[in-house]
């Protein structure tokens, strides 16, 4: 159960209850204290709202409750404009000063009821204009909780739009203090919990897809792929070619995709290589399995392939028998229903909300060609004789870096999203981690993995904590796309050289089950490290930990000096 907060100037109970019934993961508990005390409860940090401990606040406002100056403007006055700035600036502050309270906090735009809108030219003009000065206000105000990366606004706009005419409600205004129609609370109940699922790493990752009448029209086998419906001057055709490119555009927020299909492979991917209007190609998709077996079974392949869980996945299929199978056979799978009209599936694919995540990475963007990559390693490791000889061909580098600024929201972003791999799977906000990480006798280390393939990213996180004579790994986090190349060793070795040099006896290590990140404990026990009790792993400190001499190391991190290594000290190493 996640524990919220709503907090407003209006009655929010509706938004309440809506969030409170929303059967989608996560459940959440959300009072709301009571409307008319938004000024109390952003400067008073002894009420008893801020008493326990919470996952996330909604701080939702109307413009004229919380801006006196936008007040005046609503009674059509000249303002300046530079008053109003300052009121949002001030308001702004009071915002930042609570970010502690939650790990989130929510703040929907500023918008306000359609009958303030009618001033037809006016309502652009300078001074006098309320949509001119509700653009202005809200861009401030963004522009202010750029600051916070805790702080999220959300667009309210895209609320009022859905809900359309009915959106505002005069009558639940004055009966209630509700300003808006039900739609609206829905719209926002929507936004917030897939808001959260992102926040929590619940965001999905993986979109596999059907091809005939799904990526293209017709059925390739049969018709041949030159006589595919898919671009050209083709209502449906058109309309396919943007879902594709729709598919794309979700690769660049860190979305995979993939291919499982009923069909003769040679023939299918004869037509994705050289059908001139396909958008997506070969290099697009981690992985594929076209064949005629069973959906549900290769979607099961696919995902055990790319080390991901099936709660990643969402399938797309033109079939509606194919989607019922697949979705009681892998109820973890979202398989949304998809339109029988080909011209709508653009805007079905951007109807989903399962893609939210709070920030996009370099990482994020170019996770798609790394997972192509990933195909070429395996075909290598095919080839290779050995172990050894695998990541000698690889030429793998491991760069170490301290937690710092720059690197702060891939590093919280791997901690909390990564589930498989994961010692404690503790989740923390940026702030939370700075501060963690700041005080004496704690160490974090990023982990950037790179082979002659190419360079897989920020894919690794280890953190210790000295206590008394020992240090405690308190993180130890792996992305599984460097699982098994000996990324995991090298972390250790890290962590391990620090406690040395601190003069401690002992790191041990202490693994907190869940239902997925067993591959964690499976490596602790191979590693070397001695069982100590269930679930307790140790190394003594007088032992070296051995760095993997297929492996070049390049770290500079507190209490280490900058140096470059292949398995060993680099004589030429710089300090």
């Amino acid at each position: 159960m996640v524990k919220g907060l709503l907090v407003s100037d209006f009655n929010v109970e509706n938004l309440s209850a809506y969030l409170k019934n929303d059967v989608s993961e996560p459940r959440v508990d959300t009072p709301a204290i009571p409307y008319g005390q938004i000024g109390r409860a952003l400067l008073d940090p002894s009420l008893p709202c801020w008493q326990s401990d919470l996952d996330f606040i909604v701080i939702w406002t109307r413009p004229e409750a919380v801006l006196e100056t936008f007040g005046n403007l609503l009674a059509f006055s000249s303002v300046d404009v530079k008053r109003l700035y300052e009121e949002v600036d001030e308001y702004a502050a009071h915002l930042l000063a609570i970010g502690h309270r939650a790990k989130v906090i929510f703040v929907p735009t500023w918008v306000v009821p359609t009958l303030h809108q009618g001033h037809g030219m006016l309502d652009l003009a300078p001074r006098v204009g309320i949509s001119r000065a509700l653009l202005q206000i809200n861009l401030r105000l963004l522009e202010n909780l750029e600051r916070a990366s805790n702080i999220v606004p959300l667009n309210a706009s895209k609320w009022i739009e859905a809900a359309g005419e009915k959106a505002f409600n005069s009558r639940l205004w004055y009966m209630a203090k509700v300003p808006f129609a039900n739609e609206v609370f829905k719209a926002a109940a929507k936004d917030i919990k897939a808001a959260l699922r992102g926040f929590g790493g619940r965001s999905r990752k993986l979109v596999i897809v059907d091809l005939d009448d799904t990526l293209w029209g017709g059925i390739v086998g049969d018709q041949g792929w030159e006589n595919l419906t898919l671009g050209g001057h083709d209502p449906v055709g058109e309309a396919l070619v943007d879902f594709q490119r729709e598919l794309k555009t979700l690769t660049r927020r860190g979305v995979v995709l993939a291919i499982v299909s009923k069909n003769e492979e040679s023939v299918a991917l004869e037509a994705i290589r050289k059908h001139p209007e396909m958008v997506l190609r070969l290099d697009d998709f981690a992985a594929w399995r076209i064949d005629w077996s069973d959906k549900a079974a290769n979607i099961v392949d696919v995902v055990e392939e790319l080390s991901l869980g099936l709660d990643s996945v969402v399938f797309i299929d033109d079939s509606p028998v194919e989607r019922a199978r697949v979705r009681d056979a892998l109820p973890d799978v979202l398989v949304p229903e998809w339109p029988a009209d080909r011209r709508l599936y653009p805007h079905a694919l951007r109807s989903l909300d399962c893609f939210d995540k709070p920030t996009i990475s370099d990482e994020d963007r170019h996770r798609s060609g790394m997972y192509v990559t990933e195909r070429r390693r395996v075909e290598l490791k095919h080839e290779a004789g050995t172990l050894e000889e695998w990541l000698r061909n690889l030429s793998i580098v491991v760069t170490v870096e301290s937690l710092n600024v720059a690197n702060v929201a891939r590093v919280v972003q791997l901690l909390n999203k990564t589930n498989q791999f994961n010692l404690s799977t503790r989740r923390v906000t940026g702030p939370e981690l700075l501060a963690w990480a700041s005080r004496d006798g704690r160490q974090l280390w990023a982990f950037r993995v790179g082979d002659k393939f190419g360079d897989s990213g920020l894919t690794g996180i280890a953190s210790v904590e000295r206590e008394g004579s020992r240090a405690r790994i308190e993180d130890f986090v792996l992305s599984c796309r460097v699982m098994g190349r000996k990324v995991e060793e090298t972390m250790l070795h890290i962590a391990v050289e620090w406690s040395r040099e601190a003069g401690l006896e002992e790191l041990y290590a202490v693994y907190k089950p869940t239902p997925k990140n067993k591959p964690c404990v499976e490596f602790l026990r191979t590693s070397g490290l001695q069982a100590r009790a269930e679930h307790v792993f140790a190394w003594p400190l007088r032992q070296e930990y051995p760095v993997c001499p297929e492996i070049r190391l390049i770290y500079q991190t507190g209490g280490l000096e900058e140096m470059s290594t292949d398995g060993a000290e680099d004589p030429d190493r710089r300090t």
